[in-house]
């Protein structure tokens, strides 16, 4: 028998056994109540079957709206229709099914969309990079090979809040820039875990494959006991390396046992990386940043054909400045088994070059920018790292709707709005930005009442006393200049103390007039670069500080020395009177720069460099 034919013999059962139940519930109720037993029980059937028979009618139309507008809503987007998203799914049977649909949808969303800008741009010949274009550029280069990046900070974290485990992106410039890379091209992301439900999310080597709502890529946690991670990373890293590098005024702090557990912390990475790549030939490997200057060495003195680039995202002093660290022969060696290092600016290899010159015995090559200990070779060179531009899409930008968001959350309702994104840390600045619009409003008190500036500032490094005591006079700062200037409805400084995801910080920069980045010394500063992506409108203006490097790419930017108030006082008031003609002018031609110089092309050039190595293996044989 056909499974047609079974069917329809299935159906013609169920319709006769469906019409003796109704015929015997009827007869029932017409019999006696001294009804005999089974005549009873075959009501009773009769009257369960009818039950069942409506409930499944009355779930059936009500799902039948819910999954009607799920389809609806798929075939718009698999059609290339730009549409609103789903309404949200209900808790039930089916959600799981609901919201596993939904991401499928909203992923060929993307997919339709990247393929549309990867055929536009092949139709006029740009050179824009893009996730797609970078992932075949990796495939080729990498040639089967693995690509694997280490990083103190972990791109996902997990915590448990109440009774439920949520997850949330740490406030992070090396995430903002490293993971869209990830996304883009799979493989592994080694990191610390500090999150308070991280242990119960991974499984008994610490990995998971995240983005936890779209897993493309792996997340290796390394577990560090309170006293690892209070001496490797909040003193020798954060109390030593970060103040030396930041010439902020900051006197460094070397202790012989925080020096002991980065040692050890490093070697702990190390164990880690080792494992992840024991079967893997000529492995990539990305070291970020000051954390891990060890690691290389580490590495390479196991597993020489691992091909190794460690990125420096922080200042590199010049060579006097450094040689306070007592251990700098150590990092440096470390440091110097990469194949690759890597800074943001040629001012900083310039100032890494000359400090290897006095520390280290070895030949440099400044014509190629290398330096050789014996058969070693590494190769030092500038990377300006960027983040993720995303194409305009319409109707997709909506400026009152942001201001709306940002006086929801912070009560700012000034009609001039300058916003700061940055880390509560005593390097960006932030007070320097509180004096130069305290000095703003003093030289043009007309646009008291009309301008505020709304601080968010992420809570960071609290262990540390420095950073402590920087939140308290912060906190004391504003409050001071808030009683000096404010009314009854109306505070020049909003400060907003809190740790905000990319899409919260979103609408601040859209609802912008200005951005202020102050920094005091920084390697890039991506704050200045997220607030041009984020303008479609081609409006709003950039104030940037001279000793970031990303003034280095940013020329159309209001250019300030954040120590001087008189000059970030007239930077805002250029900012606020600026026409929307100049505003313009200068914002397409920040947003063609970022455009142009994004992470995709910042990991390509990065990568393509490493696989360009030639490994010294076999001389070590």
């Amino acid at each position: 028998m056909t499974r047609h034919a079974m069917l329809a013999l299935a159906a013609r059962v169920f319709k006769a056994w469906l019409a003796v139940c109704v015929a015997a519930f009827a007869f029932s109720l017409l019999w006696p109540e001294n009804v005999a037993l089974p005549v009873r029980f075959l009501r009773e059937f009769a009257e369960v079957t009818l039950l069942v028979l409506g409930t499944l009618l009355a779930v059936h139309w009500s799902m039948r709206h819910l999954i009607q507008q799920l389809a609806d809503w798929m075939r718009l987007t698999r059609t290339g229709q730009t549409v609103a998203p789903p309404p949200a799914v209900p808790q039930g049977l089916l959600a799981p099914l609901v919201e596993e649909a939904a991401t499928m949808a909203q992923s060929l969303s993307r997919a339709q969309s990247s393929a549309e800008l990867e055929a536009r741009l092949r139709l006029q010949a740009d050179s824009l990079w893009t996730a797609e274009r970078l992932r075949e550029q990796v495939k080729a280069k990498l040639q089967g090979r693995s690509l694997l990046v280490v990083g103190n900070r972990q791109p996902y974290r997990h915590v448990r809040r109440g009774g439920a485990v949520t997850f949330e992106m740490p406030a992070s410039g090396l995430v903002t820039g490293l993971e869209p890379v990830l996304r883009a091209c799979g493989g592994t992301w080694i990191g610390q875990g500090d999150g308070n439900a991280d242990k119960e999310t991974a499984d008994e080597h610490g990995r998971l494959r995240v983005p936890p709502d779209d897993p493309q890529y792996v997340l290796r946690r390394v577990w560090l006991s309170p006293e690892e991670e209070a001496g490797f990373y909040y003193g020798f890293s954060n109390e030593g390396l970060w103040p030396l590098c930041h010439i902020a005024h900051t006197r460094p702090v070397f202790r012989a046992a925080d020096w002991e557990h980065y040692q050890a912390v490093n070697r702990k990475f190390a164990e880690a990386v080792l494992e992840e790549i024991v079967n893997l030939e000529e492995p990539f490997l990305l070291i970020q940043d000051y954390h891990f200057t060890l690691l290389p060495r580490m590495i390479k003195e196991r597993r020489p054909d691992a091909r190794v680039a460690l990125f420096w995202h922080i200042p590199w002093p010049n060579a006097e400045a450094f040689g306070i660290c007592p251990w700098q022969t150590q990092l440096l060696s470390g440091m110097l088994a990469s194949d690759i290092v890597g800074f943001h600016t040629q001012y900083h290899c310039n100032n890494f070059l000359d400090t290897v010159d006095r520390v280290v015995e070895c030949r440099i090559d400044r014509e190629h920018f290398s330096v050789q200990r014996g058969s070693h070779t590494a190769y030092v060179k500038p990377f300006p790292i960027s983040v993720a531009f995303s194409e305009p899409v319409p109707g997709r930008f909506d400026r009152a709707r942001a201001r709306a968001i940002v006086k929801e959350k912070t009560g700012a309702s000034a009609p001039l709005l300058a916003v700061g994104v940055d880390r509560m840390d005593y390097t960006k600045g932030i007070a320097e930005r509180f004096r130069g619009v305290e000095r703003f409003l003093e030289k043009y008190p007309r646009y008291m009442g009309k301008f505020s500036l709304v601080q968010l500032g992420a809570p960071s490094r609290t262990n540390i006393q420095a950073y402590g005591r920087f939140v308290s006079e912060m906190e004391a700062e504003a409050r001071r200049i808030n009683e000096r200037f404010d009314t009854e409805d109306w505070q020049p400084i909003v400060l907003v103390e809190k740790h905000h995801s990319h899409e919260e910080i979103l609408p601040f920069y859209q609802a912008a007039d200005v951005c202020m980045v102050t920094s005091l010394h920084d390697g890039m500063n991506l704050v200045a670069k997220e607030f041009v992506a984020a303008r479609e409108d081609d409006r709003g203006s950039l104030i940037l500080s001279r000793f970031t490097g990303a003034a280095r790419e940013l020329q159309d930017a209001l250019l300030i020395n954040p120590y001087d108030a008189e000059d970030t006082a007239e930077a805002i008031r250029a900012a606020v009177e600026m026409s929307e003609t100049e505003q313009a002018l200068r914002m397409v031609r920040l947003r063609r720069t970022v455009r142009e110089n994004n992470v995709y092309r910042w990991a390509a050039n990065l990568i393509s460099e490493l696989a360009a190595v030639r490994l010294d293996i076999a001389v070590r044989r």
